[in-house]
């Protein structure tokens, strides 16, 4: 029945005179995501509406599924419509949307016209009149309830006539891409996809970066933070993943620094590491996973050290999350079941049995001084050696 829809936007409609930008930025981020589904569409915007229209045929619920995945989408709404040839077949087309659409007639609805084309020779307010009476005359048991009314039917006549009724709610946010580039700080764990996906919301296009450290982490977890790339990357788009072998500057830093500094020192590294990638890769910001005590690396003291090391801006969304609500957001987005796998990450292995929680910036500097002369090459070596995996389509 359904072969097209309309998209709808929240905080794209107050944007100003370049609200074009952001509409255009959502459009491409439409076209990006529907490459992943059967079928081929016109996605076109017009006098404020994003339309997405079928060409052939589609899977309804494949396309709704990639639409829902598209940040900047606050509604899909499945649309019939109907060329311009007169109120009579548009009411009879909109008492056919009804019957096919809602077997059960025993409902309250209100119709809500919006007359885009001036030339149509009914105003709304008129529109909505006509066709609330021709309801009622075809379905006796419907009645119209103006204020809280089971069924919205929208009416939109512009080059084409619109009718539909239904909303499926969209992810929100802005199109990726309208805010920026930051660099994520991808582990195999809970958090770090969630807070990806979260700045990623705000507009913001994300590549990654993944500290691996064989013969101490497998491959088998190194495709764990490929596979949970691959499912941040149907909200985001492609994602440049950036593998690190740290396994030379981990044990070095474990060799030769007090053990209960391990963390804070080997997170300072990974901070430089990230940085030093990110500006390579024009990225304005970092992105990490962390929230406010949840492990000894993640105090307000620990924070700061880390920050220390830091020339850019260090995005933490989760920061005042507690663990069940970054789980329930992991599990909306579909990361969670492959995070819980059981392969260790490299921040695992070298866990310090007591781990100092209130590290000083003054301390922590004064024992990285034991690294000053074996560990810039090692470094120098892990940057050249950093392998890029492409995670989801080209644009």
């Amino acid at each position: 029945m359904f072969r097209a829809f309309l998209i709808k936007y929240a905080e794209i409609g107050v944007k100003g005179k370049n609200r074009h930008l952001f509409e255009d930025a959502l459009v491409h981020q439409i076209k990006v995501s529907l490459k992943r589904c059967d079928g081929k569409f016109f996605v076109h915007k017009t006098q404020g509406r994003i339309f997405v229209e079928a060409e052939g045929e589609f899977d309804f619920d494949e396309t709704v599924g990639c639409l829902r995945q598209v940040f900047g989408i606050s509604g899909i709404c499945p649309v019939v419509y109907a060329e311009d040839e007169g109120f009579e077949k548009l009411a009879e087309r909109v008492v056919d949307y009804v019957d096919k659409v809602y077997p059960d007639k025993n409902k309250t609805f209100k119709v809500n016209a919006r007359r885009a084309r001036k030339d149509y020779p009914k105003e709304s307010m008129e529109i909505n009149a006509d066709l609330g009476e021709v309801l009622l005359n075809a379905y006796p048991e419907m009645t119209v309830d103006v204020h809280n009314p089971d069924i919205m039917l929208s009416v939109e006549i512009r080059e084409k006539i619109y009718i539909y009724s239904e909303i499926i709610p969209g992810p929100g946010g802005m199109p990726v891409g309208t805010g920026g580039k930051a660099m994520l700080l991808l582990s195999g764990g809970i958090d770090s996809p969630v807070a990806g996906y979260m700045i990623a919301k705000r507009g913001v296009k994300i590549d990654a970066v993944y500290f691996h450290a064989p013969p101490y982490t497998s491959e088998r977890a190194k495709q764990k933070v490929v596979d949970l790339a691959r499912i941040v990357a149907r909200y985001t788009g492609p994602i440049y993943l950036h593998v690190i072998n740290f396994t030379d500057v981990q044990l070095h830093i474990y060799e030769t620094c007090p053990h209960d500094e391990l963390t804070i020192i080997m997170r300072r590294y990974m901070m430089r590491i990230a940085e030093s990638i990110a500006r390579d890769r024009d990225c304005m910001a970092l992105i990490t996973g962390e929230s406010i005590g949840q492990v000894a690396s993640q105090t307000m003291q620990s924070l700061a050290a880390t920050d220390a090391v830091c020339g850019m801006p260090v995005f933490r969304p989760l920061i005042a999350m507690d663990k069940q609500e970054i789980i329930a957001e992991s599990q909306k987005i579909g990361t969670y079941e492959t995070s819980i796998l059981p392969f260790e990450d490299c921040c695992t292995i070298f866990v310090a049995k007591h781990p100092v929680t209130k590290p000083k910036l003054s301390q922590i500097e004064e024992s990285e001084k034991l690294l000053a002369e074996k560990m810039p090459p090692l470094v120098a070596e892990a940057l050249e050696s950093v392998q890029i995996i492409q995670i989801g389509k080209g644009r």
